[in-house]
C-alpha cells in the first residue's frame, strides 16, 4: 500500500474532523437513536397504563387492609379512621363482601366524584387514554376507583383518593423509562457506530484513499489494491477495484505503447508513400515499354505499388483526423439515395442496387458522414461479389433505421471477431480494416450506432440506426 500524500492526510485529517456530524457512521448514530427512543414510545404507553393500574389495585389492596384492622380492632373512632385512610392514601372507601353488607369508611370522602374508573372490565386502549388523560390533566381532582381486592378476588373495594399523587407518581415513573430508554438507544447506538466504523467505514476510506492515489499515478504498479482476505461485500469491492485497476493499468501502458507505435507508423507511411510515388513513376516508364513480357509484370507490379499508396493514404488519413465534425440537416433520404447510386455507378457495374425508402422520408443527420458510411457499405458488398443489393429506410419511434442487404457471400468468421477494429476487420486480402471503423465512428458522432444484424452465405445485412 503507497503512503498517501500530505495533501491527501489533510483531506482525511478535515472529513474525519466532521465525520462524527455528517458522515455515514454518525447518520447511522443519530438514526439509531432516533428509532429507538421512536420505538420506546409504543412501550411508553402501555407502561404507563399498566403502571396506572397497578396504583390504583395497590390503594384498593390498601384500603382493604385498612378496613381489615379497622374491625379486628373493633375501632369505630374517626380520628383514627383519618389517620389510616391517609396512610393508605385515599380519603375513603367502601368495601363490599360476599354474604355481608356494604361497609363504608371515610369521615372527609366529598358528596361528589367527578371520575370514577371500574378497572374490572376495562380496555387496553381504555387504560391508556385514562393514563395519558391523567399525565395531561391540569387539574387536580377527586376520583374513585373500583375493583377486586388483589388479597381476596371475591372482595369488591372502592376507594375515593387525590389524583395528584398518582399524576406525580405517573411522571416519575415516565421519567425514570424515558432515561433508561435514552441509555439503551445511546449504548446501542455507539455500539452500532463503533461495528459500523470497524466493518464499513475504515475500509471504505481505505478504498477512497487508494482509489484517489491510483488517480494521481495509474502507471504506478505499488498503487494499484492490495485486496484483504475478507469475503463479505467489502472483499468483494477489493478484489473488484483491483481487477479493474490492474486492467486499466494494462489498457494505458497498451495505449501509451500504440501511440508510439502509430506515431512510428505514420511517419513510416509518409516516408514510404513518397516512396512508392518514385517507384510508381518508374513503374509508368516500364509500362511503355515495346517488351510485352515486361508491360506483363509491369502491369502486376503497378497494381501491388498501387494498394500500397491507397494503403499509406488511408492510414496517413486515420491517424491525422480528430473526431468527426457534425453538421446535421434534414436530409430527403429518397434524392439522398438517388445521388448515392448515380455516384457509385462504375462499383456497381456488376450489382443491382435497390432503393426501398417510404414517402417524404426524412433523416437529421450530417450528409456527409452518412454518405461516407453507406457508401462503404456499398463498396464492400460489391466488392465482395454481390450482384444484388437493397438499401431499405425504415421509421422507427426517435429516429429511423437505414438497412443495407447483399446476397454476397458474407463475412468471413475472422472478419467477424474484430470486425469495427481498425486495421483488424477487412474481410478481402488487401484491404486496410479502417472502413467499417471509420464509418461506425461517423455515424456514433450523430448519436446513432452502425451494427451487423445478419452475416450467412446468404449475404449480409448491416444497419444504420439515427436519431431524429
Amino acid at each position: 500500500m503507497v503512503e498517501p500524500t500530505p495533501q491527501l492526510e489533510s483531506t482525511q485529517a478535515s472529513q474525519e474532523r466532521s465525520v462524527f456530524f455528517t458522515g455515514l457512521s454518525a447518520r447511522l448514530l443519530w438514526l439509531t437513536v432516533a428509532f429507538i427512543m421512536l420505538c420506546e414510545v409504543f412501550i411508553f404507553a402501555p407502561s404507563i397504563a399498566r403502571f396506572r393500574v397497578q396504583y390504583l389495585e395497590m390503594k384498593l389492596d390498601a384500603a382493604h387492609l385498612t378496613l381489615t384492622a379497622l374491625e379486628a380492632a373493633d375501632m369505630v373512632d374517626p380520628e383514627l379512621q383519618r389517620r389510616l385512610l391517609n396512610q393508605a392514601g385515599v380519603l375513603g372507601m367502601t368495601v363490599i363482601r360476599p354474604g355481608m353488607p356494604a361497609r363504608t369508611l371515610g369521615p372527609d370522602m366529598p358528596s361528589r366524584i367527578p371520575l370514577l374508573f371500574d378497572l374490572r372490565d376495562d380496555m387496553p386502549l381504555t387504560l391508556i387514554a385514562d393514563a395519558l388523560s391523567c399525565l395531561i390533566q391540569p387539574k387536580d381532582m377527586v376520583i374513585g376507583a373500583t375493583g377486586w381486592s388483589p388479597s381476596d378476588p371475591t372482595v369488591l373495594v372502592e376507594v375515593i383518593l387525590p389524583e395528584a399523587p398518582l399524576r406525580r407518581a405517573l411522571i416519575d415513573y415516565g421519567l425514570r423509562i424515558f432515561l433508561l430508554s435514552l441509555l439503551i438507544s445511546v449504548v446501542t447506538a455507539a455500539l452500532v457506530y463503533l461495528s459500523i466504523q470497524w466493518l464499513a467505514v475504515r475500509p471504505m476510506r481505505r478504498l477512497t484513499a487508494n482509489m484517489i492515489s491510483f488517480q494521481d499515478s495509474p502507471q504506478d504498479g505499488d498503487r494499484v489494491m492490495r485486496p484483504g482476505g475478507r469475503r463479505d461485500e467489502v472483499g468483494i469491492a477489493e478484489r473488484a477495484l483491483a481487477d479493474m485497476q490492474t486492467q486499466l493499468r494494462t489498457a494505458l501502458t497498451q495505449k501509451e505503447r500504440l501511440v508510439g507505435v502509430g506515431t512510428a507508423v505514420t511517419k513510416v507511411s509518409h516516408d514510404l508513400k513518397n516512396i512508392l510515388a518514385t517507384a510508381m513513376l518508374e513503374s509508368d516508364r516500364l509500362d511503355q515499354s515495346d517488351d510485352p513480357e515486361v508491360r506483363r509484370i509491369t502491369s502486376g507490379l503497378v497494381k501491388a505499388i498501387d494498394r500500397a499508396i491507397h494503403l499509406c493514404t488511408k492510414t496517413l488519413r486515420f491517424a491525422k483526423e480528430g473526431p468527426p465534425r457534425v453538421e446535421r440537416s434534414d436530409i430527403e433520404m429518397t434524392s439522398f439515395l438517388g445521388e448515392i447510386k448515380a455516384g457509385l455507378a462504375p462499383v456497381l457495374e456488376s450489382c443491382e442496387m435497390v432503393v426501398s425508402v417510404p414517402p417524404n422520408c426524412y433523416a437529421h443527420a450530417d450528409p456527409d458522414l452518412l454518405r461516407r458510411a453507406i457508401e462503404n457499405l456499398v463498396r464492400n458488398a460489391a466488392e465482395a461479389g454481390a450482384t444484388e443489393l437493397t438499401i431499405t429506410v425504415e421509421p422507427e419511434s426517435g429516429g429511423l433505421c437505414v438497412v443495407v442487404t447483399d446476397n454476397g457471400p458474407g463475412l468471413p468468421a475472422k472478419a467477424l471477431e474484430h470486425l469495427f477494429v481498425p486495421f483488424s476487420g477487412s474481410a478481402r486480402s488487401g484491404g486496410s480494416g479502417l472502413g467499417l471503423p471509420i464509418s461506425r465512428e461517423s455515424i456514433r458522432a450523430q448519436g446513432g450506432d452502425m451494427v451487423l444484424r445478419q452475416s450467412s452465405e446468404a449475404g449480409a445485412v448491416f444497419e444504420i440506426r439515427l436519431p431524429n
